[in-house]
């Protein structure tokens, strides 16, 4: 599958959690398995705080969510769509705040075994401020048709 391809399959196919999250699929490099989502924090995805002068501060499901979103992603785009990959692990660094506003996430993969991927992703501002830093083992389990 070409890029363009992988692209519209994620596109044709939008997981529903990414709605509730804010964004979606903006890329994918072929070269590198590399995924990159785009993110809309709105004060729904906020921790409630009065009169706080950038509309509160992202709470840290959401950030882990949109970067997992695009390690996993990142998986299934490479298996082109024969894989789901549950997360038997993830690890978070939280750098800097995230608040309402634009970010982007990266997800790639740094080893893929037979049944096993360890995951690397990181999530940004649109100014390319590093924000969180995430690691993640993953579970390659074959997909399944749906039944009749």
């Amino acid at each position: 599958m070409t890029e363009q391809e992988i692209l519209q399959t994620f596109r044709n196919n939008v997981n529903p959690c990414l709605r509730t999250l804010g964004g979606g699929i903006a890329g994918f490099d072929v070269g590198t398995d590399t995924t990159t989502m785009e993110w809309t924090a709105t004060r729904d995805h906020c921790h409630s705080v009065v009169g706080h002068p950038r509309g509160g501060v992202v709470q840290g499901g959401i950030v882990t969510g949109w970067i997992d979103a695009a390690m996993a992603h990142a998986c299934i785009a490479k298996s082109r769509f024969t894989v789901v990959v549950p997360s038997l692990e993830i690890k978070v660094s939280f750098l800097l705040a995230a608040h309402p506003g634009k970010y982007r996430s990266t997800g790639w993969i740094t080893r893929w075994g037979k049944s096993i991927a360890f995951l690397e992703g990181e999530l940004r501002d649109m100014d390319g401020e590093l924000i969180a830093r995430a690691s993640s083992t993953a579970a390659l389990r074959p997909l399944k048709p749906p039944e009749a």
